[in-house]
């Protein structure tokens, strides 16, 4: 009997050692479980706080580029005003030669001049030689004149209505309207005076009688 009692008490505490061992080696992989398993959380977590913050960042920068290409595209397109300028310069010099009748309309009166001496005979009368020696020649000065003068007004017309039909809320120079403006009122007085030479209400061939 007290073989079998020391028996069963040895098989007892084998069965109790075994029980241990097992619970231990259970705690041992649970704790390396759950030290292992956190971790990746931990960084996948880490990766989209980083995305979230970086993402904001990337779209505004794209935006502030396209904000700052956008504003300097106006400033390309903005006329400079040179052309209007130059269109009036060339209005008042027009206007100017149209009452002094520029070389080419002395050249033009002193060609007709001598053709009218060329075809006038010698036994035609004086009223005939006054006419065709020296009314047709300032005729044709009055003329060379008349289309100065035209040019110019046109010119001073053109650069005065050009800002209505350009760039919207730009102010035209104020040299530039003066300068246009004079150019319009020489080409009138030009054109006036030219018209009036050459239809003989002013300065007309003296009679010969």
């Amino acid at each position: 009997m007290a073989t079998k009692t020391k028996e069963g008490a040895a098989a007892h505490s084998d069965t109790e050692t075994a029980a241990q061992d097992a619970t231990a080696v259970e705690e041992t992989a649970r704790a390396g479980s759950g030290d292992g398993h956190p971790e990746p959380e931990a960084d996948g977590a880490a990766t989209e706080d980083l995305g979230e913050e970086a993402g904001p960042e990337s779209d505004a920068e794209p935006e502030a580029e396209g904000e700052l290409e956008g504003d300097g595209e106006p400033e390309a397109k903005v006329p400079s005003g040179v052309g209007q300028g130059a269109g009036a310069v060339v209005s008042a010099a027009l206007g100017l030669v149209s009452l002094s009748g520029g070389w080419i309309g002395t050249v033009a009166g002193a060609r007709q001049q001598l053709v009218g001496q060329l075809q006038t005979s010698s036994t035609a009368t004086v009223a005939k030689q006054i006419k065709a020696v020296y009314g047709d020649a300032w005729h044709s000065t009055a003329m060379w004149a008349g289309v100065f003068a035209l040019a110019a007004l046109l010119t001073g017309v053109v650069v005065l209505v050009r800002p209505a039909f350009g760039t919207p809320g730009r102010p035209q120079t104020p040299w530039i309207k003066s300068v246009a403006w004079a150019g319009v009122s020489l080409g009138v007085i030009g054109l006036v005076l030219a018209v009036l030479k050459y239809s003989d209400a002013l300065l007309a061939l003296p009679s010969a009688g």
